[in-house]
């Protein structure tokens, strides 16, 4: 019984035995198992660690001495790991000036936190570098220690600082940029947008530009572009589009699409430019060419044709003085002599759209040269329309010749009274005009100065936008072709330009026309205006005049024209013929009168010849040519004599009698 019992009792102690060796075992291997996981878990970590593609630097809490860094770190800083390990990390040069180290270390301490976004290091050979720097504590086996992780954010910041760059160049662009999405929805506008079209980024964004369209573009216009830049394309062309306030402008714009890594459209990009005021400096130009173009052709033709002219009026002249005729001959030569004098007028028009007039300036009170015109222009408006004159006291004095001041007054005024179908009014008035350098930016064409305002008013039918554009052409009119030529609007805009002011027409449909003219101030004493002429022609004292003129007709007529006044003529086609006869004269030569453009010498030369035979010698001058070509020649200085061809008898009557009686001057006689 007992050896059942002690049989019993020793198997139950080896079955403890067996279950406390297997539990035995069983923690054996755990452990060796936990063992391995913490040795694979090292492992990673390392790996970790070592293939971090950030900076990591393992202090220890209590010393503040580094004990580990990986290998970016090391390739980033420049530094060995023997540089690093060991070291305090205020003793390393990268991080030697920086809060993080001996001062922050003992905040570290106590918070177990501290982070920097944007760090400025240098690198171990001097190379600035910026990083994200953060530093945190950890409990490993009952002991802290601080991990750095360091980023490189060098290359982020500099894409960051371009951005912000190429944003500002965005936003001061003077170029409008837009960026819709793939749909067409707008997304972005910069300032210049708004400059140019009056809508606010917060107006536009979301909508889409059809805001912007104008109906001057049909559907086809548009179908086109999108086709265009949905395909993948650019498109670049111009389009008239609608500001805020209605007002239309036109624009040149490129529009681009924008893809993702993938090829796909995600954006559309347009650069717009506003060119609506180039366009009209370009039609500007463009008239100012076919004004070039027309004074080449009036001044090419104007020498020909006014030598013609003088001959036919000459003559035409001499015939009705000399020559009795029946009443209708008589009435049939007068008729050849409105002709020829309203031919002559069509090209001092041409001229003067073309600013080749010839010109004499002298400083005028334009109050009192309009006030002398006054009696003519009721008579040429007639007694059904009133005539209102509204003078400004003190009006700035201008600079210009008053024969021009008259083709002004009477081509406006007669513009004014083909206006008003019944009775009316027409008012002339003038004024002073200031404009500053921030009103001419706003106002094309104007000039900054002081200025005097003649403005002629009417209250007649008025003109619409597309007549007021077309008033100043050559040729351009919209009244019946027997009450015009078209040409004296035209001829008022040259006389402006020519003078170097400005002029600018007010009016609409049924509301009357305003024209208003802007002449530049000049100081100075104004001349007296006397524009009655002689009742009679006045006739020869006796003297004797040289005429030198190269065109035989003219010199036959001029020396016929001469004598039927009174005077002695001796008459030559050539220069040297004249000294040759001015040496030989036994008598006193008191005029020369002579043609400025002639070969072989001019007329200015011919005159200082002479001069040094007879020093008294009185001059006059005459031409057929336009002013640019006679000018450099000294002949239009206000103290020359000078008559303009063509020329008729009572003209050439008055120049020579004013000539003779200049004062200072004296009768001529030869030197001996």
């Amino acid at each position: 019984m007992s050896d059942i019992k002690a049989e019993n009792q020793f198997r139950l102690a080896n079955s403890e035995l067996k279950q406390r060796i297997a539990l035995l075992e069983e923690t054996l291997r755990e452990k060796e198992r936990v063992g391995e996981a913490l040795q694979d878990s090292e492992k990673r970590y390392r790996r970790l660690f070592e293939s971090a593609k950030d900076g990591i630097l393992i202090l220890d809490a209590d010393t503040g001495k580094v004990v580990d860094v990986n290998p970016f770190l090391m390739q980033l800083l420049g530094y060995s790991y023997d540089e690093f390990c060991g070291k305090y990390i205020w003793e390393i040069g990268a991080f030697k000036d920086i809060a993080a180290s001996k001062d922050a270390f003992n905040i570290l301490q106590d918070n177990e936190y501290i982070r920097y976004e944007d760090l400025p290091l240098e690198t171990h050979d001097g190379q600035p570098i910026a990083v994200e720097f953060v530093s945190n504590v950890y409990l490993v086996d009952h002991s802290k220690v601080i991990q750095c992780n360091i980023r490189d954010i060098t290359a982020h910041k500099l894409a960051k600082a371009e951005r912000i760059r190429l944003m500002a160049a965005i936003e001061q662009v003077g170029e409008a940029i837009v960026m819709t999405d793939a749909q067409g929805i707008i997304q972005f506008v910069n300032p210049a947008f708004k400059r140019m079209t009056g809508y606010r980024g917060r107006e536009v964004i979301g909508q889409n530009p059809r805001i912007l369209k104008s109906g001057k573009q049909d559907e086809l216009f548009y179908r086109n572009l999108w086709d265009t830049v949905s395909n993948g394309k650019t498109w670049a062309g111009q389009m008239v589009n609608k500001r805020k306030d209605g007002s239309l402008y036109t624009q040149e714009a490129t529009i681009s699409p924008v893809r993702d890594a993938s090829g796909q459209i995600t954006n559309y990009v347009a650069v717009q430019r506003d060119i609506t005021d180039h366009l009209r400096l370009a039609a500007q130009f463009q008239q100012a060419q076919k004004m070039e173009a027309i004074g080449l052709l009036a001044g090419g033709v104007a020498h020909d044709f006014n030598n013609m002219l003088s001959v036919i009026l000459g003559y035409a002249e001499l015939v009705l003085l000399n020559v009795d005729l029946g009443q209708s001959l008589r009435a049939n030569i007068e008729e050849i002599i409105k002709a020829a004098n309203r031919s002559a007028d069509i090209t001092r028009q041409l001229l003067a759209f073309a600013r080749k007039q010839t010109i004499i300036p002298v400083v005028l009170d334009l109050n009192r040269a309009v006030e002398s015109m006054l009696r003519m222009l009721k008579r040429l408006i007639g007694e059904d329309i009133d005539l209102a004159w509204l003078p400004t006291a003190d009006l700035y004095q201008v600079k210009m010749d008053p024969v021009q001041v008259d083709q002004i007054l009477a081509n406006l005024c007669v513009n004014a009274r083909d206006a008003i179908a019944d009775v009316g009014k027409v008012t002339i008035e003038t004024g002073n005009a200031v404009f500053d350098e921030t009103y001419c930016a706003d106002h094309p064409g104007f000039i900054a100065g002081e200025y005097a305002l003649l403005a002629v008013s009417d209250d007649g039918c008025g003109m619409d936008k597309e007549t007021i554009g077309q008033i100043f052409e050559p040729f351009f009119t919209s009244k019946d072709i027997s009450k015009g030529t078209g040409l004296g609007l035209s001829m008022v805009y040259g006389i402006v330009k020519q003078n170097n002011g400005f002029i600018n027409v007010y009016s609409e449909p049924g509301l009357g026309t305003t024209f208003r003219i802007y002449l530049s101030r000049h100081v100075g004493p104004a001349i007296d205006i006397h524009r009655e002429k002689a009742a009679e022609i006045p006739l020869s004292c006796g003297e004797t005049v040289l005429l030198v003129e190269d065109e035989p007709a003219i010199l036959g007529m001029g020396k016929m024209m001469l004598e039927q006044l009174g005077y002695r003529v001796l008459a030559t086609d050539r220069p040297d013929e004249a000294i040759r006869m001015a040496e030989e004269h036994a008598g006193e030569i008191q005029l020369l009168i002579t043609d400025v453009v002639m070969p072989n010498m001019n007329g200015q030369d011919l005159a200082k010849r002479l001069h040094s035979l007879y020093p008294s010698l009185k001059m006059m001058f005459m031409s057929g040519y336009t002013a640019d070509v006679i000018a450099h020649r000294g002949v239009l200085d206000k103290s020359v004599n000078f008559i303009q061809k063509p020329f008729s008898l009572r003209d050439l009557a008055v120049k020579v009698r004013q000539a003779l009686k200049e004062e200072g001057m004296k009768i001529g006689s030869k030197k001996s």
